[in-house]
């Protein structure tokens, strides 16, 4: 339809006066759904249960706390001390059920006088929402990778110890082990430690619980694990085997000279795919017991020139070969092993999902207790908003060879930009409460769509 211009130009007045006056606004219409699944969930009675143990009963109980800094990092708040930026929105105050936002100080209280059993209690509360899910849509299979993340501060924050870290040498940092799900992109656990630690530091025993952990919930799945060189050893390989589950590991290079020995002297590779070859063989360490399957695959590279080079003349193009050795007790063709093992990079963009919108690298406070807190606020944000969208809609694709998500997620960033951070008005005309935004088609329907989807499921 086209429009006139007298439609469309207007003008812009310079010099507008500005008012603060107390309404009941809110920046952030798009909670009203997150209201409803909290609700349904009874996620404000289950981190209740975490804290009642307690002997201190504050006005703010910690469960409150611990929910008021899941809807922090949901809206898209790093700081603790962002709080004080929203606590007059109303709908962030009817979410969680007060009257007024705590202080910032009684936040940073609140996470300091926790102590270790709460916060095992919220990990175990985060794990269970990842299980219920599993149970609900009865996984035949079920993909567990394994590896660690480091957190980073500038603060002497306790448990905190300087190691390994490419981005912040000399740093302290925490150094937590993830256990993350692939058909549903969650974090079903976290072993906490700190940061002067090796990749498979305590790593045998939190893969076994995991593992038991789902198996006790999914009797019937078939269990698969993918985990990187720095977990290679026979303990976690042969623990893995032993509990009747699938794997694959890559193997490190540098640590068995005979493997280099084995590549050299090969004459005939199997060709896998466009540049793969590959060739497999029962081999085991001298050391280990058990021989196992172990892919040898070479991927044909281009090699960059790094000499001067003169323009205008022809420069012919150098190919070498990369090398990757996969151990596996998986009976299936080698080129579906090394898609399953390929599709661990998956789990990179979890972590990164979890750092840059649910704020997992920040380090609030000094104590360890109150910085896992935060760390699983962060994981139980990450973990709700996937279940929220799990509930609304269904899978978009089956099971492939590199175990992708089954659902196609949007990320918390854009679910902000798109459904969360809309200015809304809360009315109550003839004593009905209503939240009142403005007129957007796009929005209209996908808010009425996902409400009426949860609304049929209680």
């Amino acid at each position: 339809m086209k429009l006139s211009k007298a439609a469309v130009r207007g003008k812009a007045t310079l010099g507008m006066e500005v008012r603060f006056e107390t309404q009941r606004l809110t920046s952030y219409s798009g909670l009203i759904l997150f209201q409803h699944f909290f609700s349904l969930m009874g996620i404000k009675e289950r981190l209740w249960r975490c804290f009642r143990h307690l002997e201190a009963k504050p006005i703010y109980g910690h469960h409150v706390v611990v929910m008021l800094l899941v809807v922090h990092l949901i809206i898209g708040h790093r700081r603790l001390r962002d709080l004080d930026y929203y606590r007059d929105d109303e709908l962030v105050k009817r979410v969680l059920g007060v009257k007024r936002l705590p202080d910032v100080s009684t936040v940073s209280r609140s996470l300091s006088s926790a102590d270790a059993s709460s916060v095992g209690k919220v990990r175990a509360e985060s794990r269970t929402v990842v299980i219920e899910r599993m149970v609900a849509e009865r996984f035949a299979s079920v993909t567990l990778d394994f590896d660690g993340s480091v957190l980073s501060t500038g603060r002497h924050a306790e448990g905190t110890a300087v190691g390994f870290n490419k981005k912040k040498k000399g740093a302290r940092s925490y150094y937590p082990l993830f256990c993350t799900v692939a058909q549903t992109d969650q974090v079903l656990d976290v072993h906490h430690r700190p940061g002067n630690v090796h990749d498979s530091n305590g790593a045998s025993a939190f893969i076994e619980r995991c593992v038991r952990t789902v198996r006790e919930s999914l009797p019937r799945a078939r269990i698969e694990v993918r985990i990187d060189s720095a977990f290679f050893n026979e303990v976690i390989v042969e623990r893995l085997h032993s509990l009747g589950v699938t794997f694959t590991v890559s193997v490190p290079f540098e640590r068995f000279a005979e493997l280099k020995g084995m590549v050299q002297g090969r004459q005939r590779w199997r060709p896998m795919a466009s540049g793969l070859a590959y060739f497999e063989t029962r081999w085991k360490p001298q050391s280990w017991n058990t021989p196992y399957r172990f892919l040898f695959i070479r991927k044909q590279v281009r090699h960059q020139i790094k000499e001067p080079i003169q323009l205008r003349l022809f420069e012919p193009v150098v190919y070498g070969y990369d090398f990757k050795v996969i151990v596996t007790n998986k009976a299936i063709h080698p080129r579906k092993v090394v898609l399953f093992h390929e599709g661990r990079g998956s789990q990179e963009g979890i972590f990164a999902e979890l750092k840059t919108h649910c704020q997992m690298g920040y380090v609030p406070v000094k104590t360890r207790v109150g910085n896992q807190l935060y760390m699983f606020a962060g994981i139980l944000a990450h973990n709700l908003t996937h279940e929220l969208q799990m509930r609304i809609n269904p899978p978009c694709r089956r099971t492939t060879a590199k175990r992708a998500a089954l659902w196609c997620f949007r990320e918390i960033g854009t679910l902000r930009r798109t459904l969360i951070q809309r200015a809304g008005r809360i009315l109550r005309p003839a004593g009905t409460l209503i939240l009142s935004m403005n007129t957007n088609a796009k929005l209209e329907t996908e808010l009425r769509h996902a409400l009426a989807t949860l609304n049929a499921a209680a």
